[in-house]
This record gives C-alpha cells, sequence and structure tokens, in this order.
C-alpha cells in the first residue's frame, strides 16, 4: 500500500515586528515537531532580518544602550522559519497568494538605494499581516530633502551620529553663523517619540559640552514643534504640563499650536513667524499604516487600517489574522472606540495573536483581545521621567525606572534583556560615549580621496 502525502501547512507572516515575531516565535515554541516533521512551513517577510524593540530607540540614540541590543535577529530565533528580505507588493487573499520583491542594495555607500532582484509569488493557507506603520509626512517644502524619522535603528544611530557631529561643527568653526545652524536642533511632533528623542539626544549633547572647551549647553537651540495644544497626551494634561514645564527649565523651547511652514535649504520657517537654520530637523508628528494595506483585497477602514475583530482576525475574512498599528481592533473595554496604535497594545496583541494562530491551526476556540489601558511611561534623560500608571502620577527617578523596568520586561529573549541589563550597568561605573562615526554611511570616501591623488 502506497503512503499517502500530507500537505504542510503554510503559514504566511507579512511583517517582522513585535507582532510578526511573536507570533512566528510562539508557533515556533508550541508547534516544534509540526515544524521538525514539515507539517507546517512558517515564512516571514520583512525588508529587514531583524525586530526592532521601538520603545528604546531614544536610549540606543543617546547611547544609553548598544544599538544591536535594540534588535532581535529573526534568524537567530526562528531557525525552523522561512525569511523572506523583500517587500510584500500584493496579496489576493481569495486565492491565498502573495507577491513580494526581494530587494538588494546596489550601493557600496549603503545609502538605501535598492534595485529589485526579484518577485516572488507565494501561496499559503493562514496569513498574518502585520506590517506596521510608516511616518505619516506632510508636503512641506524642504522636509524630505533635510528631515529625518525616528522609527528605525538605523535613523537612531544617524541622529546620535548626527547631533555629535553638529557639536564637532560647531567647535572647529570660526563662522557664527555655520555654528548657529549646527547648535540648532529642531524636532516636530510632542508624541512619545518626539519628546522622548528629542530629551534623551539633548541630555546625551549636554554632557558632551564638557568634552568641547569652547561650546556651552546654552549654546544649543533645541525646539520641540507640536501643532496640538499639549504634549504627551498619553500621560495625561497634568503630566503634560509639568513635562513641558521640565523641558523648558532645561532650555528648551516648546511650540504649541505652531506648525512647520518650510524647511528647504534647512532654514526652517514656523507658523508662528520664527524663522532660523537648523542643521538637525526631527520629524516625529505621527504615522499611518503601511501603504501595502491598500494592494490587498482585504476590508480596510477610512484611515486605511484593517477591519480587525476582537479575536484579532480580519473582519469577515477566513485565515487572516492582524494585530499592531495595521490593525483596527475593537477596544471591548470601551465599547465603540478602538485601541490605540501604541506599544502597549501592540506587545499585548501580539502575545493573543500568537495563541490564536495556534488555536486555529489545532481547531480550537480563539480568545479575544481585551485589555484595559494601564497608563504611559516616558523618559527624559538619564534619571529623568513620567508617568500615569493606573492614575498615579509619577515623575522624576521613580518614573525613569519605570520605564525601564517596564520595557526591560517586555524585550523580547533572555538575550537581548541581559545584554541591555548589562548596557545599562556599565552605565554606573563609565560615563557614555560621545564620539561621532558619521563617517560610517560614507566609507568609500577616504578611498575615493586616495583613488584621485
Amino acid at each position: 500500500m502506497g503512503t499517502e502525502t500530507r500537505m504542510a501547512t503554510h503559514v504566511l507572516i507579512v511583517g517582522g515586528g513585535y507582532v510578526g515575531m511573536y507570533t512566528a516565535l510562539r508557533l515556533h515554541k508550541k508547534m516544534r515537531r509540526e515544524l521538525k516533521s514539515g507539517e507546517l512551513q512558517i515564512t516571514v517577510v520583512d525588508p529587514q532580518s531583524y525586530m526592532t524593540y521601538q520603545p528604546f530607540l531614544p536610549e540606543a540614540a543617546a547611547g544609553n544602550i548598544e544599538a544591536r541590543h535594540v534588535v532581535v535577529p529573526l534568524r537567530r530565533v526562528l531557525p525552523r522559519a522561512t525569511i523572506l528580505n523583500g517587500r510584500v507588493t500584493k496579496i489576493e487573499h481569495a486565492k491565498r497568494q502573495a507577491w513580494v520583491q526581494v530587494v538588494g542594495s546596489t550601493s557600496a555607500e549603503g545609502d538605501g538605494s535598492e534595485q529589485v532582484a526579484e518577485t516572488r509569488m507565494l501561496s499559503y493557507d493562514l496569513l498574518v499581516f502585520c506590517p506596521g506603520s510608516i511616518s505619516r509626512t506632510l508636503p512641506i517644502p524642504g522636509l524630505a530633502q533635510c528631515g529625518i524619522g525616528f522609527k528605525t535603528v538605523g535613523e537612531a544611530i544617524y541622529l546620535r551620529n548626527q547631533v555629535l557631529a553638529q557639536l564637532d561643527i560647531a567647535a572647529s568653526t570660526e563662522l557664527e553663523e555655520v555654528r548657529r545652524r549646527a547648535l540648532t536642533f529642531v524636532f516636530v511632533g510632542g508624541g512619545y517619540a518626539g519628546v522622548e528623542a528629542l530629551a534623551e539626544l539633548e541630555d546625551m549633547a549636554r554632557d558632551a559640552c564638557a568634552y568641547y572647551p569652547n561650546v556651552d549647553a546654552s549654546d544649543m537651540k533645541w525646539v520641540l514643534v507640536e501643532a496640538g495644544d499639549r504634549i504627551l497626551p498619553e500621560v495625561g494634561p497634568d503630566m503634560g504640563r509639568w513635562t513641558i514645564e521640565a523641558l523648558r527649565r532645561r532650555g528648551i523651547a516648546i511650540k504649541l499650536q505652531t506648525l512647520l511652514k518650510s524647511a528647504e535649504g534647512h532654514h526652517v520657517v514656523l507658523s508662528d513667524g520664527e524663522e532660523f537654520d537648523a542643521g538637525t530637523l526631527v520629524w516625529t508628528a505621527g504615522v499611518k499604516p503601511n501603504p501595502v494595506v491598500r494592494r490587498t483585497d482585504l476590508p480596510i477602514d477610512d484611515k486605511g487600517r484593517l477591519k480587525a475583530t476582537a479575536e484579532l482576525t480580519v473582519e469577515g475574512v477566513e485565515g487572516a489574522f492582524t494585530a499592531g498599528d495595521v490593525a483596527a481592533v475593537p477596544d471591548l473595554t470601551k465599547p465603540g472606540n478602538l485601541t490605540a496604535p501604541n506599544a502597549q497594545h501592540a506587545v499585548r496583541q501580539a502575545k493573543v495573536l500568537g495563541d490564536n494562530v495556534l488555536a486555529a491551526l489545532r481547531g480550537k476556540a480563539l480568545k479575544p483581545y481585551k485589555h484595559a489601558y494601564a497608563g504611559s511611561v516616558a523618559s527624559l534623560g538619564l534619571h529623568k521621567g513620567v508617568a500615569q500608571i493606573y492614575g498615579v502620577k509619577l515623575r522624576g527617578l521613580l518614573a525613569w525606572w519605570l520605564h525601564r523596568t517596564y520595557h526591560l520586561s517586555r524585550v523580547p529573549t533572555v538575550n537581548r534583556k541581559a545584554r541591555v541589563t548589562a548596557d545599562w550597568t556599565l552605565a554606573f561605573f563609565f560615563k557614555r560615549e560621545v564620539v561621532s562615526l558619521g563617517s560610517i554611511t560614507r566609507p568609500r570616501e577616504e578611498f575615493e580621496l586616495a583613488a584621485k591623488d
């Protein structure tokens, strides 16, 4: 008698961020036998080969944490999954098919230029769609040429090098206009990303001034531009006001109800009429769902997010799951509302999604996602923070400690927890490094100069 060949169940995970990685990791742990026997196949598609724990990007930018320690290599933690570094360009879920462009860099400068190496069509049985979000930009003159976002580890490393390089320029030039421009740093957006990035980098730059005899902390101009009437809305109005006062005491200018009108040639023009040159412009004014959502046959809402159920399935569609920034998940603790697209919900949704995908594969009932918002924590530099936990308002050292403790507990893998803890421990005994390695973005520059002589 012949033996019947069983077809493997193929799970396609679009997005290697926290949600996608955790789902694959959950399947790795709970379905080892099926993965080993070939009954289950997992494919993770993402342009990067690692997951970035974004809440730690401000500390990575400030040098409190080694940048490599805030990312988790997918191939290491998911040895039985297929990792495809590319971008999904189209999904026809009705046919269970996805098209992936596998890309490769063509530039030795590492400037991100790419060419499409090939396009692959993947067939799958179950879809986990969680490509996350991208920066929401506006058609502001000069923004695309002069600005940078703050969503990736590459941007965090760049900003660290950029800030320190601007101090180098200011310390070396005799031209006052060049010095003033180099020491001016503008951040647009008063949410978590903008406030934490500005506060951590200003704290680092203030420490670095000790090594520049002709640069004083008071010479620097740090500006936060926010279109709304408050910052850090997640921590509540009272703590938001306290944060503004704390930042202003550090000499940081907070401009509320103000818009960036232009940034051409690094000349910043604000809606309140103020104009000045700035060597650094960081855009953190919100995010939007990854545009690949619109290249699928899955249902989306008016904000471009996938319509989701409380069980984190795609509404009205079989065999499709979603969570994170790209999903409009109903908030069962506040009927009629949707969960906010923030790290707290993404981390908790990832666990439920992983369990529900596992349950679906085993034919068991799915569980709804239900989480009452516990509060928020934010770091404002070394030993400085603000928090509101279950209605309790905290600030200063205790809030900073809670920020670190909470996010350390959420960093995936024991390996990364240990490395981050080691970074913090060493920081108690040694000062952080304040050297710019901006030349790593131009590795061939010296060789080209040598070749010309």
